[in-house]
């Protein structure tokens, strides 16, 4: 069998846990700051949120039927997120 399609799916879900977990967990971090609560609790509550967004998105990965879904999951989560975090970025709501 050729190599590209025994492991192109394996190795797109290990792409998708590692990197993609780590844009929802950065995500959710800086989204974290649009909180309506005082800036440092935003900051420690994005810290500790981006911890259990990575562990979700990499049990996600592995646990749904195909690579395609684990991508679109992974988009589906991450649309609200980057809208949150682009306030946060426009300077919309931290000072």
């Amino acid at each position: 069998m050729n190599a590209i399609v025994r492991y192109g799916p394996l190795v797109s879900r290990i792409v998708a846990a590692i990197a993609g977990g780590y844009a929802l967990a950065a995500l959710a971090s800086v989204a974290a700051l649009a909180l309506p609560v005082s800036q440092p609790q935003a900051v420690l509550t994005g810290m500790l949120a981006s911890f259990v967004v990575y562990t979700c998105a990499v049990i996600w990965v592995f646990a749904v039927r195909s690579a395609r879904r684990a991508w679109t999951g992974l988009v589906i989560v991450a649309v609200p997120l980057l809208l949150a975090s682009w306030s946060v970025w426009t300077g919309g709501h931290v000072s």
